[in-house]
This record gives structure tokens, C-alpha cells and sequence, in this order.
């Protein structure tokens, strides 16, 4: 409750069921032991190669400005240890969830099961790629930052599905949201944010520049 009130409250975070999720989901659970003592500080916390637990504020914001409805179907793109999942589950419909490494994989399903969230499925696969046999989603979201516009996972959004992320660009970051409406798809830079942690799948090619 201390960190909802000191960092999700103040930070424009409208969404009420949200605020309740983030009340009532133990943080810690989804750390490794020696890191449960940090699962409410206010900073990005790495736990696995790759893997980090979004700050406090910028993890609300983003599924804040998500506007996840009760009836959507999820996409959760890089899910790690499961915590956005369980946040998602009781926000929405159905979430499923992505992760290319079998054993986060079976963290993240193990650590759901524990807390008896019983709509969502954790799966094995190219978090580039997606799921297309699982959509078309209302919602997706990659729980960190790219550096490239995420094309493939763009065209498995149902017409008005929503795409969260954050996007980093010249050393800054910012929470962005893409709308789906028909073939078009728009993206709006909604806030900025303090994740430095470029997720590996989704990292821009090095090119050399005379």
C-alpha cells in the first residue's frame, strides 16, 4: 500500500481496479529470494538476464494508459516472472502470456498457480514473432523496452486493440501506445520513463555510419 500511495497514486493513475491489483499482488513473490527485500523500492529491479521488474509508476502508467477492459484478450509479450501477468488477470479476460525461455516459462507458471489466478496461460515462444494462433488481442503489452517498432505483433491487434510498451530512442525512454484503427496504426508517446533495460529480442541493429 506504501508504494501505491508514494509512487502509483501521485503519477496520474486513474484506473481503480489497477490501484487494487497493485495493492493486493505480492511483489516479492515474483523475485528470487535474495531480491525480495528490494520488490517495493522505487527503481527498476533486474532478477534474470534480460528480465526486470518495471518501477512501480512506470509498470502503472503503461497499463493505465492500456485502458484494459474486463472483457479483452491479452497478449503479454516477455512476461518473466509472471507479475504484469497477474496484474492483467484481474483486469481483463484472458491473458495469455510469451516468454522464449522455457525455464521463466515455468517460473512464471508456477509462481500464477501459486496465487490461484486461474486465467492466464503461460506459453513458450518468439516474444518477435507472437502468438497469432492465440489472437487477435484486444491488448498487448511488452513488459519493457524496445528500440524497434514491433510490426509483427502490431498486426495480430484486433481493429482498436491497443499495443503498450516503452520505447527507448537516443537514450531516452517513453511509455508509447499504438491504436490499431483498420490498416492504420498510430502510436502516442504518453510519458516518460526511467527504463534503461532494452529487452534483447526487440534491440535495434548496430549500423555503421561514416
Amino acid at each position: 500500500r506504501h508504494m501505491v500511495d508514494s509512487q502509483v497514486r501521485p503519477n496520474d493513475v486513474t484506473n481503480h481496479q489497477l490501484i487494487a491489483a497493485m495493492e493486493t499482488t505480492p511483489r516479492e513473490h515474483f523475485l528470487p529470494a535474495e531480491l525480495r527485500d528490494q520488490a517495493y523500492i522505487e527503481r527498476e529491479i533486474e532478477y534474470a538476464p534480460g528480465r526486470t521488474l518495471l518501477r512501480a509508476r512506470d509498470f502503472a502508467k503503461l497499463i493505465n494508459a492500456a485502458d484494459p477492459q474486463p472483457g479483452d484478450l491479452v497478449l503479454n509479450v516477455i512476461c518473466g516472472s509472471g507479475y504484469s501477468t497477474a496484474i492483467l488477470a484481474q483486469l481483463t479476460e484472458m491473458v495469455v502470456s510469451l516468454d522464449r525461455d522455457e525455464r521463466i516459462v515455468t517460473m512464471a507458471q508456477e509462481n500464477l498457480t501459486s496465487l490461484g489466478v486461474n486465467n492466464a496461460a503461460v506459453i513458450t515462444g518468439d516474444p518477435v514473432e507472437g502468438a497469432a494462433d492465440q489472437g487477435p488481442f484486444d491488448l498487448i503489452l511488452i513488459c519493457g523496452a524496445i528500440e524497434q517498432r514491433p510490426e509483427k505483433l502490431l498486426s495480430q491487434l484486433k481493429d482498436e486493440g491497443r499495443l503498450a510498451t516503452i520505447f527507448r530512442k537516443d537514450g531516452v525512454s517513453r511509455g508509447v501506445i499504438y491504436r490499431r484503427s483498420g490498416e492504420a496504426v498510430s502510436c502516442t508517446e504518453i510519458f516518460d520513463a526511467a527504463t534503461s533495460v532494452v529487452l534483447q529480442a526487440f534491440k535495434a541493429e548496430k549500423r555503421f555510419e561514416f
